[in-house]
């Protein structure tokens, strides 16, 4: 699809390119603004799956960042597998994964101890432990596909990798809006450290991993379980 081109006004415009740019925008706006395809559900199709709270948020999300996503790459003929959807060097991976979770541990142990964080993720965490992981991990790894997959690999066809590894992290930025200031940012950083990851990987299983670490225990420490 990244050899289509379409003419506006004598402006060329890359289909492709376009097409990505365009979801990378939607897709969080219509999540910022509450539309929910399980609500859409429940309410219009009579079919109840108990969802509520966070929980439906997060189930939500997997549709706006990987079901589309993943069906838009199927309709147009691309491969999931070359949009970072697999193990992909699994020994990098794993390292760069274990690297970063025990580094972000030491920092995490000292900064989300910070009275912004405790504030905010205190009274938003699960106080079950084993939900909170499990909610977290679902949530991040749509995230992470839509990120550190569709959009960088995507991008990278048409602009190159390194501006597609920081562009991909400008939406991502933004998601964390209305989290404690210093979280924020430094998300452009951390954004474009996970789609360093994911392309070195060729996966972006790792920088979800190395996420879910993060996020999960961030949120631990702020409910008191550290």
């Amino acid at each position: 699809m990244y050899e289509r081109v379409f003419t506006i006004g004598g402006i060329e415009f890359n289909f492709g390119l376009t097409l990505l740019i365009v979801l990378g925008t939607i897709l969080p706006l219509l999540d910022a603004y509450g539309h929910t395809p399980f609500g859409f559900l429940q309410t219009n199709l009579g079919i109840n799956l108990g969802l509520q709270g966070f929980e439906k948020k997060v189930w939500d999300r997997m549709i706006f960042y990987f079901v589309i996503p993943i069906i838009v790459l199927l309709l147009f003929r691309q491969k999931p597998v070359e949009y970072g959807f697999g193990f992909g060097n699994w020994q990098e991976g794993l390292m760069w994964t274990a690297g970063s979770c025990i580094v972000m541990a030491v920092i995490l142990w000292f900064v989300a101890r910070s009275d912004a964080m405790n504030s905010y993720y205190g009274a938003r965490a699960n106080p079950v432990p084993w939900r909170l992981i499990y909610l977290t991990g679902v949530d991040l790894f749509s995230w992470e596909f839509i990120w550190r997959g569709f959009l960088l690999f995507g991008m990278a066809r048409v602009l190159g990798v390194g501006p597609a590894i920081w562009l991909q992290a400008v939406p991502f930025a933004f998601m964390h809006l209305g989290k404690p200031e210093l979280e924020t940012m430094t998300t452009i950083f951390g954004g474009a450290a996970f789609g360093f990851v994911a392309w070195r990987t060729n996966s972006f299983v790792y920088p979800f991993l190395i996420h879910w670490f993060i996020a999960s225990f961030t949120q631990l420490i702020a409910i008191g379980r550290f």
